[in-house]
């Protein structure tokens, strides 16, 4: 799973028909201080995330086990909400 941050959405009108109704969110890979890096991934939203939230994503074949994604042609989910990270060095 990725640690992220959702930083922004993408409006696509027009799609494949299994994608219909799924909302995207752009989300920046984050470290463990919570600091941004400069990758990112599209991922499909299950979980009503907002901008500026911290969350887990899934990839490659795990991201068509959700409900909402099962047989779908996505590639990155988001599965969580992170309330916070408890780390011990």
């Amino acid at each position: 799973m990725i640690l992220g941050k959702v930083v922004g959405t993408v409006w696509a009108t027009r799609k494949d028909e299994e994608l219909v109704g799924m909302t995207f969110q752009i989300v920046k890979h984050v470290d463990l201080d919570y600091k941004m890096k400069d990758t990112f991934v599209v991922a499909v939203d299950t979980v009503q995330a907002g901008v500026g939230d911290v969350v887990l994503v899934t990839s490659g074949s795990s991201a068509r086990q959700t409900v909402q994604t099962k047989n779908k042609p996505v590639d990155a989910v988001i599965v969580a909400v992170v309330d916070k990270l408890d780390v011990t060095d």
